[in-house]
């Protein structure tokens, strides 16, 4: 696509297959700034308690297997993208921002698909008072091989990540979550959960997913940085940071979780473990833990040329403890 804004009138229908030799590929010319802009469509916003009929879902509602989409940014839409029972997608370098639901969501039998380098941010959803848009939802299905790494996801009414839900493992890294859960928007009765990355969720008795998630970094966010919402699997968090939350730094109270070498700092409460067991975090480690940097203009800022995000000190320990996420 060349670069300018397009407003179409009716969702975008993602629905021819590609292969795994062929795969179909959306994408900007030559950088280009490419906006797909769904203001126009229908149920932007829909009404209070309502529900989007599922093909109106997304400015680009995606249900065919093997595409890459890639350089584009995705506005104003009933969802920003809208995944179901799609396989084998690759999600790069996207924007999703200012949707009315999540701004990328994958639901159904959904397997082997890839969010590389994704920025969700603004999102949020007045028909439902902040419950429910997330910067990146996967949830409500399964499949195996769904793979996030460097996600930016903030300021997004309800949770960063969500995997509600979603019953295959899901492996995250190198990706971060902050400022999520807070009322941008003036919306009534406001009911955001405020989670940087939500690692399930569903009525009692929920399901175990073993999702993995490492690398990672979560701040400012209205309720826990890291949590397993009443997963009760086997979950993995390696090398995480959790700074500054609302609630919990890390609560894994429900599962029985793996937690190595995560680092906790100056959040309401730092570590809710329950029966998880864990080595080598800040809180085994003990101590006042104080950081080398608190400042996070540079991994908030213009990403790298290959779209990844840039390094710096921000939130590593002053001391040089090998404890907690690099990015």
């Amino acid at each position: 696509m060349r670069g300018g804004t397009y407003a179409p009138s009716v969702t975008i229908k993602i629905t021819k297959d590609g292969t795994s030799g062929q795969p179909i590929t959306l994408t900007n010319h030559n950088g280009e700034r490419v906006i797909i802009d769904g203001e126009n469509m229908p149920y932007t916003p829909g009404a209070v308690d309502s529900s989007i009929p599922r093909p109106d879902r997304g400015a680009l509602h995606v249900e065919g297997d093997w595409w890459r989409f890639v350089g584009l940014e995705i506005i104003n839409g009933p969802y920003g993208i809208f995944g179901v029972d799609t396989n084998n997608g690759r999600y790069e370098r996207l924007i999703t921002r200012d949707n009315y639901e999540s701004g990328l969501h994958i639901q159904g039998a959904s397997s082997g698909n890839q969010i590389i380098n994704l920025d969700s941010y603004n999102n949020r959803d007045p028909r439902k008072n902040g419950e429910s848009a997330d910067g990146l939802a996967i949830k409500e299905g399964s499949g195996s091989g769904n793979v996030v790494r460097g996600a930016r996801l903030w300021r997004n009414a309800d949770d960063g990540f969500d995997a509600w839900l979603f019953l295959s493992p899901i492996l995250i890294e190198g990706s971060v979550a902050y400022d999520n859960g807070y009322n941008y928007w003036n919306l009534p009765n406001y009911t955001g959960d405020g989670n940087g990355f939500k690692n399930g969720g569903g009525e009692d008795p929920r399901p175990p997913v073993n999702h993995i998630t490492r690398n990672c970094m979560a701040w400012g966010n209205s309720a826990s940085g890291f949590i397993d919402n009443g997963n009760t699997g086997s979950l993995v968090f390696e090398r995480n940071t959790a700074w500054d939350n609302g609630k919990d730094g890390f609560n894994v109270s429900r599962s029985t979780s793996t937690l190595t070498r995560n680092l906790a700092v100056a959040n309401t409460n730092n570590v809710s473990m329950g029966t998880s067991t864990g080595s080598n975090n800040s809180w085994d480690i003990g101590g006042t833990w104080t950081l080398a940097s608190t400042d996070p203009a540079t991994i908030t800022g213009p990403r790298a040329a290959d779209g990844s995000i840039p390094t710096s000190s921000f939130l590593r320990p002053a001391n040089g403890a090998d404890v907690g996420a690099r990015i």
